[in-house]
């Protein structure tokens, strides 16, 4: 347990930490990492937003520590193959860890958060790329997994023709 004020002044949290227990190094961000969700992210790792509605978002059940598979849905690249292939969608990343959901502190007059369009969720660099060009092509949802489940499923992809 950390017992001086100096040595957590300035640290951000990365997990809770419940009144009367003891602080601990593993529940505070690095020294000069900061606070907030930045500091929350591995390195090596990159925080990526996508941007939800109900649908996307898998109805708003998504939160914070869960995790999702992303399927991307459009016109696949190449003149030739639009009129050909039609609509496709594909499973583009697999067991993918959800950091924010985009809800905000405020509560509305019932006491619940107040949604905001936008999940953040916890990727590599490459995967960061695939995620980029997805928003900007293609329409994505997020599918919402077990926890149990941690097994890449080899799906082949779908097409309306």
């Amino acid at each position: 347990a950390i017992t001086k004020v100096e040595d957590v002044t300035g640290r951000g949290v990365v997990a809770t930490i419940y009144a009367g227990e003891p602080v601990l190094e593993s529940r505070l961000a690095p020294r000069g990492a900061g606070a907030g969700l930045a500091a929350t992210i591995p390195e090596g790792m990159r925080a990526v937003a996508v941007r939800v509605n109900d649908v996307v978002g898998v109805a708003g059940f998504v939160v914070a520590g869960m995790r999702v598979d992303v399927l991307v849905s459009g016109l696949p690249p190449g003149q030739g193959n639009r009129e050909r292939l039609g609509t496709q969608t594909r499973t583009v990343l697999q067991n993918i860890e959800v950091l924010s959901a985009g809800q905000s502190i405020q509560k509305d007059t019932e006491g619940k958060p107040l949604t905001v369009p936008v999940v953040n969720l916890l990727v590599t660099p490459e995967q960061a790329e695939v995620l980029s060009l997805a928003s900007n092509e293609t329409r994505s949802q997020l599918v919402l997994r077990n926890p149990l489940d941690t097994k890449e499923a080899k799906a082949p992809g779908t097409a309306v023709t």
